[in-house]
């Protein structure tokens, strides 16, 4: 009969307990962990010849762990941003560690203090305000799906709510009476309150009216629901997306650029929020992020545009200025005797 190593025995209560219950992690955030581990699994098997089932505490090192995150770039072809989301995943698992085996502590902080690999700063894609327009014209809100994706397509712009959060979303979490609110179930089963903008109450009233969503009995239900009456998927609503986008675009191919996602409408909001002078923290506190850190790559992305715009514009009103030696024949001819010896 084959031992249980201590290996396996804390990577279960890991990922079976800690996360669910003492974090709160999501399915889908434990989902991530576990694939980190099998791919932990597949390393320490062909790098070092150690079989899962003979994995022990002792194995888990900081010269294996590092060889690990290399070889997740050099042999798997991850991206550095994934290798980062595995070593995230590691390192809360060595953390979880320190107090379930404190014998393997001096370990476990040497392996915390692994860095993490920079990746370039992508930029941030999003939609300018004529292209919101123009994605929101497509939208026939006489029909009761249409007025559906109208909503949804609102609320993704002017709250800045994950696709996840927005599928999420049941009749109870709207508050249409003042102050005009939305509770959204957030990451790690935290939830918040998103304020509704004045505006967009009266069509989301419309849709709630139509849909009859607005009984005693039906509080409970999905706030979106697709054509089988069920809850959205992720998949559903990238196809909504996708669909307005193709039409918009065909109208005006300038404003709406090919890969149109929830999480492109997640940044609009967010840009949107950043121009207008909003504080960095209560656009923190509005998207849900944990830190303010995270917000701040609008605010960064934000003051790069400024920058170009202002560069741009110096360059129309700066008149050109002509080099003071370029009619100075004394200092030419000073320049040209360096060549003639």
């Amino acid at each position: 009969m084959t031992r249980q190593t201590d290996f396996a025995i804390c990577l279960n209560k890991f990922l079976t307990d800690h996360l669910p219950n003492k974090r709160g992690s999501s399915p889908k955030t434990i989902d991530s962990y576990r694939y980190s581990f099998i791919f932990l699994l597949e390393y320490y098997e062909e790098v070092h010849g150690i079989k899962p089932e003979h994995l022990d505490l002792s194995a888990i090192t900081y010269d294996r762990l590092s060889g690990y995150y290399s070889w997740l770039q050099e042999t798997r072809r991850s991206s550095v941003s994934t290798r980062n989301q595995r070593q995230a995943a590691i390192n809360s698992f060595i953390r979880f560690l320190m107090r379930e085996r404190p014998e393997y502590l001096n370990e476990c902080q040497r392996i915390c203090g692994i860095p993490v690999k920079k990746a370039p700063q992508k930029e941030i894609s999003y939609l300018k305000t004529e292209g919101v327009s123009a994605l929101m014209e497509t939208v026939d809100t006489s029909k009761t799906n249409g007025l559906r994706d109208y909503v949804m397509l609102m609320l993704l712009y002017t709250t800045g709510i994950r696709v996840s959060e927005l599928i999420a979303l049941r009749v109870r979490d709207v508050s249409l009476q003042e102050p005009y609110t939305i509770i959204v179930h957030g990451k790690g089963n935290k939830s918040r309150y998103v304020p509704l903008l004045k505006g967009a109450v009266p069509i989301l009233q419309r849709y709630l009216d139509e849909c009859s969503a607005i009984r005693p009995y039906d509080v409970n239900r999905w706030l979106f629901m697709n054509h089988m009456k069920k809850q959205f998927s992720r998949q559903g609503i990238n196809h909504i997306i996708r669909k307005y986008g193709n039409l918009a675009r065909e109208i005006h191919p300038d404003l709406i650029p090919e890969d149109l996602s929830p999480h492109k409408m997640r940044h609009t909001a967010a840009m949107e929020l950043v121009n207008s002078g909003v504080d960095l923290i209560y656009i923190r506190d509005m998207l849900g992020h944990v830190s303010v850190r995270t917000t701040e790559v609008y605010a960064r992305a934000d003051a790069k545009l400024k920058r170009e715009a202002i560069e741009a514009a110096s360059r129309e009103i700066v008149p050109p200025e002509e080099a003071a030696w370029d009619n100075d024949k004394d200092l030419k001819a000073w320049l040209k005797s360096f060549t003639s010896r």
